[in-house]
């Protein structure tokens, strides 16, 4: 069933792929409901006023940007290759992958050589636009799928697709080239220059989220002597808490710092005199 309300946000979310799990999941930590059943086509949370649509992936820009549905979460490829009317509105930090040329092992070493050339991809809009951009001329030849095969079979001289290893490339005897074509990731979308009505409390449960996977909550208690010089190592996000412990001397400081890199924070202020020094994981904020 659909909603008919026009005060809820319509968000449209991969119904499979790479990047399904990932959004639902997301989802989820931000207080919102999702589907249990990957056969449901849609979903209604009243009590955050949004209706969740499941939609190919591909087709997730080409709603948005028409204005059916309000906001899209989609790979920025795809985004970039659909030629819709949608714009990013922010960063996911997941589904990253990078794009590039490939060709036979030792066959090509620049872009400028692909003039000419028969270049098989299932991006033909990302790839139109990165030769055209460089004023490279070439026939580019879309396909759904295992490009890999393309050149073996004659329907292509060279493919641009998805890179994670190169694994699979290097066994059909393939090698990337040039520069990459696009670094993508996970996107949340909206319509070209339209902010939907509830759209920054959505956006704002995102970010918030986006932060606490990143950061942490440490706590320890330091000598008081040492509270300047512990406090430059752990500015926190404003500013650090300090407060006074019951024991003369000491004091107790509670920062949020950068998941990254945590452990040898740890090191450095236990170096500093810090003791009862803890780590919390941080499952939302609001900054």
């Amino acid at each position: 069933m659909t909603s008919t309300d026009p005060g809820i946000l319509r968000v449209a979310i991969p119904n499979k792929g790479s990047l399904s799990q990932s959004a639902s999941d997301i989802l989820r930590e931000c207080g919102y409901r999702q589907r249990d059943d990957a056969k449901q086509l849609t979903l209604i949370d009243d009590e955050n006023g949004v209706e969740f649509f499941y939609l190919r992936p591909r087709d997730i820009a080409l709603y948005v940007g028409e204005g059916t549905l309000d906001v899209g979460i989609t790979g920025r490829d795809l985004l970039r290759d659909s030629g819709a009317k949608a714009d990013e509105a922010m960063e996911l930090g997941f589904g990253r992958s990078r794009f590039r040329f490939a060709g036979p092992a030792g066959q090509f070493s620049d872009v400028t050589q692909l003039a000419g050339t028969r270049i098989a991809t299932s991006y033909t809009g990302v790839v139109h636009d990165f030769l055209a951009a460089r004023g490279i001329t070439a026939e580019v030849v879309r396909l759904d799928g295992a490009v890999e095969t393309s050149i073996q079979l004659g329907v292509a001289d060279a493919i641009a697709d998805v890179v994670e290893t190169g694994s699979t490339l290097r066994r059909a005897g393939l090698e990337v080239f040039g520069e990459t074509i696009l670094e993508s990731e996970a996107v949340l979308i909206t319509r070209s220059g339209e902010i939907p009505a509830g759209f920054d409390v959505f956006q704002r449960r995102l970010e918030g989220v986006l932060v606490a996977r990143s950061y942490v909550m440490m706590d320890y208690d330091i000598p008081t002597a040492a509270v300047t010089e512990a406090v430059r190592l752990t500015p926190g996000i404003e500013s650090p808490t300090v407060a006074p412990l019951h024991r003369e001397g000491w004091s107790a400081v509670r920062a949020m710092v950068p998941r990254d890199g945590a452990q040898r924070l740890m090191d450095a202020l236990y170096d500093l005199g810090a003791r009862g020094i803890l780590l919390t994981d941080i499952h939302a904020c609001r900054l």
